[in-house]
């Protein structure tokens, strides 16, 4: 079990937990995450609640392969707004902001978030893991090798597990040293990795159990799943599901999703299994 403290409320994690994802962009990988007003994005935000999510993860800045750059006021302006209005309505809902800019995180929990998601893991804004300790809430580490604009340019490691392992057992520390006390790991997948480093983080993700954080999972609708089926990112919900499911049974914690319904029955099944 863990506990979380999100900014004085607290997150206890005794079973697999749905994030839903809501994009605030143009140009986000898959066309039905993408929210271009505040009521587009209450309405969403609404079913995901209804469906069982118990995290809503906001972003403005589209992180997929090869994304352009936005600058921290524009994304500023897409996302806080939105979390102003989510947390106004929906005040029981735990929000975290998807960003890997210091203030951007800044202005999202003073307008509301609750949880703040790099997927640099705090190594693109050096101030980012200062701000997240004096904000007080929890930040999810996520590993990624480059940028969002270099990192699927013929990615190579080694012993893949290890690099992260090893990743993440450096920064775990930096954020202790940085007076952060609440840690969510993510492994990744799709950030500076081929489709076979995927297969083989998914197939040893049991292995970051050891880090002793929960363990979040963002494989929904990536590149992973339909390219090796060779389909589109709107077609891949059914294998969305089957590497959720896989994901569940070797340890993740939280899995973050497009798709809320599905991802909750997922873990209901796998739960009925188990026991």
């Amino acid at each position: 079990m863990f506990t979380l403290n999100c900014k004085g409320r607290l997150l206890i994690v005794d079973a697999p937990i749905v994030m839903g994802i809501i994009n605030i962009t143009p140009d986000s990988f898959y066309s039905g995450s993408r929210k271009s007003t505040a009521e587009a994005a209450l309405q969403t935000a609404e079913q995901m609640l209804n469906e069982g999510a118990t995290i809503l993860d906001i972003g403005g800045q589209s992180t997929r392969p090869g994304s352009e750059f936005i600058d921290e006021a524009e994304e500023s302006k897409r996302v806080i707004p939105v979390i102003e209005a989510i947390s106004k309505k929906f005040p029981q809902a735990f929000i975290s902001i998807d960003t890997y800019h210091a203030s951007v995180a800044k202005h999202a929990v003073e307008a509301g978030a609750s949880i703040v998601n790099d997927i640099s893991g705090g190594m693109l804004d050096k101030s980012m893991l200062k701000a997240v300790a004096d904000l007080k809430v929890p930040f999810v580490c996520t590993h990624m090798k480059g940028t969002p604009q270099t990192m699927q340019e013929g990615p190579v490691y080694e012993n893949v597990v290890q690099e992260v392992l090893d990743f993440f057992i450096h920064q775990i520390e930096k954020c202790r040293l940085a007076g952060i006390h609440d840690i969510i790991i993510d492994p990744g997948f799709g950030f500076g990795k081929t489709i076979a480093h995927n297969f083989t983080l998914l197939r040893e993700l049991s292995v970051f159990k050891m880090l002793q954080r929960p363990l979040l999972l963002g494989i929904s609708r990536k590149s992973t799943i339909y390219k090796t089926l060779g389909i589109t990112s709107e077609e891949a919900l059914n294998g969305t599901t089957v590497l959720n499911s896989i994901g569940l049974l070797n340890g993740a914690n939280i899995l973050r999703v497009h798709d809320v319904k599905e991802a909750m029955e997922t873990i209901q099944l796998i739960s009925a299994y188990q026991q």
